[in-house]
């Protein structure tokens, strides 16, 4: 096995299968160099906890991480993702979703749901953001995607925002999804979700090519708006200059 291979064997992996890996390849001479990687990721995902273990040490068990996708497309849902990781699961590669490839956001996704205590989604439609507006549908999706977790959550760390009329303790983290592990794993389960149901409705409406640009206002989707109008699943709300 080369070092690229044995780097693509640990993502998406828990840390202790990571260490087994690494052990199992102590003659290789590319030893060290996986080490370096290992101990890095390793480093990495300790600071990415640091909101979690603060709220451990704080007396709390059950803290939930959320996050939404979809808030800037103009067609399609709004999604929201809430996760709760034991507090000793690390996953290599873990991170926010943007900074991932579609194909790491499907691995770290099904890592994500066969290790963690809960997981839950809850989607606002385009009907409702049409009626309720973005902002309000925003944290409607993340209160209500906390709500359905089976685990009740002692704190919940969100991505920027206060989550309005949450009878639970929690804590807003600017750019969270970039500094807290559980929001990270929120903002991939939400983000897979509604790329696959976008995927879906590329099936449904391929004019307006879903399934590449999954609802956002590309110029190839701007030219189908004016050219078929507008689909089911489209926000009138957000495509008012283009009809």
């Amino acid at each position: 096995m080369s070092f690229s291979k044995l780097k693509n064997h640990f993502f998406s992996n828990t840390l202790d299968k990571c260490s087994i890996l690494l052990e199992e390849h102590l003659s290789y001479d590319y030893f060290r160099k996986s080490k370096n990687l290992l101990d890095n990721e390793t480093d990495r995902l300790h600071k990415l906890r640091k909101y979690e273990n603060f709220l451990v040490q704080a007396g709390n068990k059950y803290i939930a991480g959320v996050d939404e996708a979809g808030r800037g497309p103009l067609a399609g849902p709004i999604v929201a993702g809430s996760v709760i990781l034991p507090n000793d699961l690390y996953i290599f590669g873990i991170n926010d979703s943007k900074k991932l490839s579609a194909s790491k956001r499907e691995l770290l996704f099904d890592k994500i749901l066969s290790n963690c205590i809960a997981a839950s989604i809850h989607t606002i439609t385009n009907k409702q953001i049409d009626d309720i507006n973005i902002s309000r549908a925003d944290k409607l999706a993340m209160k209500s995607a906390i709500e359905k977790l089976k685990n009740v959550p002692d704190h919940v760390l969100t991505d920027a925002f206060v989550i309005d009329d949450l009878d639970i303790n929690q804590t807003a983290v600017i750019h969270g999804d970039a500094l807290s592990i559980t929001i990270a794993a929120a903002s991939i389960i939400a983000k897979v979700s509604r790329d696959r149901m976008m995927d879906e409705y590329d099936k449904i409406y391929p004019q307006y090519l879903f399934a590449k640009n999954k609802g956002y206002g590309t110029k190839e989707h701007i030219d189908a708006i004016k050219k078929y109008g507008l689909s089911p699943i489209h926000r009138k709300t957000f495509v008012k200059n283009f009809i």
